[in-house]
């Protein structure tokens, strides 16, 4: 048995071509579809870093806030020693800041043994505090 090979023309060949164009775009349909969804999720995620990165500055500059307000109020405006709660409140505060910088001149004014020197440890402290706040980005 021999198997005649259709024309071109024929109409199931055309109905094959039409079937195959329409497979065609509807994967070129999908293909775009998934190449913006991606462009999509990529801008979305570099949106999501910058608020979590805005997140977290505002965060810290809380803290240093925080912790400022405390110092002065606690230690600077002082009308006798600072008592050991003070102290420990203070002393959490500074760590719950997570900057080493901050901590060790922290512990560079506790460590202060005249008061020229604790005067000194001060000055730096509030002024690293207050270089460490970020404003805008």
């Amino acid at each position: 048995m021999q198997i005649k090979s259709l024309g071109q023309d024929h109409p199931l060949n055309r109905d094959v071509a039409k079937s195959n164009l329409v497979w065609v775009s509807i994967v070129a349909i999908l293909l775009a579809i998934t190449v913006l969804f991606g462009a999509r999720c990529v801008s979305s995620q570099n949106e999501l870093g910058q608020a979590r990165a805005e997140l977290a500055r505002r965060d810290f500059n809380k803290k240093v806030f925080n912790f400022s307000s405390l110092f002065v109020n606690e230690v600077l405006r002082a009308e006798s020693e600072v008592d050991f709660d003070t102290r420990l409140k203070l002393e959490n505060a500074v760590r719950d800041l997570g900057d080493q910088e901050i901590l060790d001149q922290w512990n560079a004014f506790t460590n202060s043994q005249t008061a020229e020197e604790s005067q000194e440890e001060v000055k730096s402290l509030l002024g690293l505090l207050m270089e460490k706040v970020v404003i805008g980005s």
